[in-house]
């Protein structure tokens, strides 16, 4: 989160005042209540005879007003600031979950939960777009097919198990509606609109089309049926009898999602796509000095996953410390965490401010182009996050392999074109893991990314 100062609004503070008020009082309503069980309990006996406890969790109750209470305060809070407009279905899973025991709540808290919802909310309905779009398709995690003008994103995607209510793909298509009305700046979708999609459910799996194109509806409100006409969604649903659905998507909407996707991810990849382009040595240079800092929660993604793990980890035990080369490392970010771990790290940094700043951590770094450097096969992991210009990270994956050791392990750091347009784990034997939507959102760009895990032969 951003450390710029959170002003939540002042309508918040009510409900944050009302909390406090009712908690610092809830201590006398449970007495008041406990005193009216054992009031009923003398009303229900004859000459103090007890036939049987009728508040058999008496004990459990105080607990359980405290935490209602709680997630009260936290619900209204939540509704209040409309999180639910800005939220990714992920995001929301996450606050469900913390509802099962949240923390108490005060200004502080609630500033440290959704305080960067309000300073930038068309980040988080952008991003909770790209969430729910990556996990539907792989095209949602090219960059270069999500560029405005590029016709390459799909007219329809496909969910399984579209049934009733609770089912994944009913989920699913409500996530979908629900990220298109918060960039589209439309009413978020109502229950009356899926329940055309369970008229399609059922174990049965009947076939069926739905249409989100503002068709009057039925809607039960104040007692009574009453026509309502909903927005209009440009979303199609196919159900067919096997539980698949086609979710298609009508030309305005799809270059809605094209709009947002290319809004989010940003123009920051030139995405020159000659493999070998023309080799200038100051182009190659400039190339190089683009840089975006790994973020922390990456690094450590990264380091468990080829299993660099600290030298004292309890699961594995004292381990001889592994020799690690960072290419360029920049101002020494990976270096950090891989000496923090109790490994030895170099680093390779072309440009020599940065290289600096990492040197004065206590760092070994050279300062060289990575990609004229003699590679010297001794190390038993590289670790490297390249620059991403168009295919240029390809050489200098290339390069980073000739620096393994036999039996030694590579993770590159990567653009999620260089998987899901070029194949790269195919191509080099790897294995692929991508990233979360917006890993690198604190560095400057929400381009989709990923790394590679190459092991090289013994």
């Amino acid at each position: 989160m951003s450390n710029r100062t959170v002003a939540l609004p002042l309508t918040v503070a009510d409900i944050v005042d009302e909390y406090a008020a009712k908690a610092a009082n809830l201590d006398g309503a449970i007495s008041k209540f406990e005193e009216a069980q054992n009031a009923m309990r003398h009303a229900t006996c004859v000459q103090g005879v007890y036939a049987e406890n009728v508040f058999t969790e008496a004990r459990f109750i105080p607990s359980a007003i405290k935490l209602n209470l709680r997630k009260s305060g936290w619900k209204a809070v939540y509704s209040r600031l409309q999180i639910d407009r800005l939220a990714s279905a992920r995001d929301k899973r996450l606050f469900e979950q913390t509802l099962a025991d949240p923390p108490d709540l005060k200004m502080d808290n609630a500033k440290a939960t959704f305080g960067d919802y309000l300073l930038r909310p068309r980040f988080h309905a952008l991003r909770a777009l790209a969430e729910c779009f990556v996990e539907l398709d792989p095209a949602y995690k090219s960059h270069s097919k999500v560029k405005i003008g590029v016709a390459g994103l799909p007219k329809r995607v496909i969910l399984s198990n579209v049934g009733g209510y609770g089912s994944w793909g009913r989920d699913r298509l409500r996530d979908v509606l629900n990220a298109l009305a918060a960039v589209q700046n439309k009413p978020l979708v109502e229950y009356a609109e899926m329940q055309q999609v369970e008229k399609l459910g059922g174990y049965e799996h009947r076939a069926g089309e739905v249409a989100f194109d503002g068709s009057p509806l039925k809607l039960y409100r104040n007692g009574e049926d009453v026509e309502w006409i909903p927005p209009a969604r440009g979303v199609t649903l196919k159900k067919y009898q096997n539980g698949n659905g086609h979710v298609i998507f009508d030309s305005p909407t799809l270059l809605d999602i094209n709009r947002a996707l290319a809004e989010f991810y940003g123009e920051v990849l030139p995405d020159a796509e000659e493999d070998n382009p023309p080799r200038r040595p100051s182009t190659d240079v400039a190339k190089d000095l683009q840089f975006y800092p790994t973020p922390r929660a990456v690094i450590e993604t990264v380091l468990d996953e080829i299993g660099l793990s600290p030298l004292q980890d309890r699961y594995v035990g004292a381990r001889v410390a592994s020799k690690v080369l960072e290419p360029s490392c920049g101002d020494g970010r990976i270096l950090d965490v891989i000496r923090e771990r109790g490994h030895k790290g170099t680093g390779i940094e072309v440009d020599p401010g940065r290289a600096a700043k990492a040197k004065a951590k206590g760092h070994a770094v050279l300062v060289a182009n990575f990609l004229e450097t003699a590679a010297a096969p001794t190390f038993d992991f590289v670790v490297l996050n390249p620059p991403f210009y168009g295919t240029h990270w390809r050489r200098h994956l290339k390069q980073a392999m000739l620096f393994l050791e036999p039996g030694g392990t590579l993770a590159c750091i990567l653009p999620a074109t260089a998987e899901y347009d070029h194949k790269i784990a195919k191509e080099t034997g790897g294995r692929w893991h991508d990233l979360p939507v917006a890993s690198f959102s604190e560095s400057g760009t929400n381009i989709p990314t990923g790394y590679l895990v190459w092991s090289k032969k013994s």
